[in-house]
């Protein structure tokens, strides 16, 4: 079909999330009455994406959260950066982000179980992501009460470009503390070299 490249672009351009193959293909055939292949699409968007690798475009197209979207290049995020932090009026606290990564790597979570690891009431962190529609309830728990459940929502993975909950760090992947906690710091040295005498 002549243009559906430009179809296609102009699908993931006006998607406010990323958008999946499947959706793309059931939008172009309910506008054109035709039928298409998974492959014949997935083949014209591969070509889209490497037209968009070449450095005169600002942007590319990204596969995150089960789908597709445009992104700034990474030589660009620091101008958006600076951007963004001029004109977004407010950001997550530290302790909605406390709760978030909580909820990331947890997930489902109770509010019990959040404030049991933070130490702290959650109330006002959880209300916040809700309203921001970063977490979303996924059920209720089994145990007494059946309390809600809380795990990330897609806009969480919109939100942190990410393509799916595999691709968080790995707690391995954080740097370990020099000295653990209760572990002395070495602070003794021996006499002998301390003075410059030898034995």
């Amino acid at each position: 079909m002549k243009d559906l490249s430009q179809h296609i672009e102009s699908l993931i351009f006006t998607a406010e999330t990323p958008i999946g193959m499947e959706e793309i293909r059931d939008c172009l055939e309910e506008s054109f009455g035709l039928q298409f292949h998974l492959d014949e699409l997935e083949k014209t968007l591969e070509d889209i994406k490497v037209k968009y690798r070449d450095e005169i475009f600002p942007f590319e197209i990204a596969e995150i959260a089960g789908g597709y979207q445009f992104l700034t290049k990474g030589a660009y995020h620091h101008t958006v950066g600076i951007y963004l932090k001029q004109t977004t009026k407010k950001r997550l606290s530290s302790s909605a982000l406390e709760t978030l990564s909580i909820i990331a790597y947890k997930q489902p979570v109770s509010k019990g179980e959040l404030e049991k690891i933070r130490g702290v009431n959650c109330d006002y962190a959880i209300q916040k992501l809700l309203e921001k529609e970063l977490v979303s309830i996924t059920g209720r728990s089994d145990g007494p009460g059946r309390p809600l459940l809380y795990g990330t929502s897609p806009k969480f993975m919109d939100y942190f470009g990410l393509k799916s909950l595999d691709d968080l760090p790995k707690p391995k992947d954080f740097k370990e503390p020099e000295n653990q906690i209760g572990e002395q710091a070495p602070i003794e040295e021996d006499v002998n070299e301390a003075s410059g005498e030898e034995e």
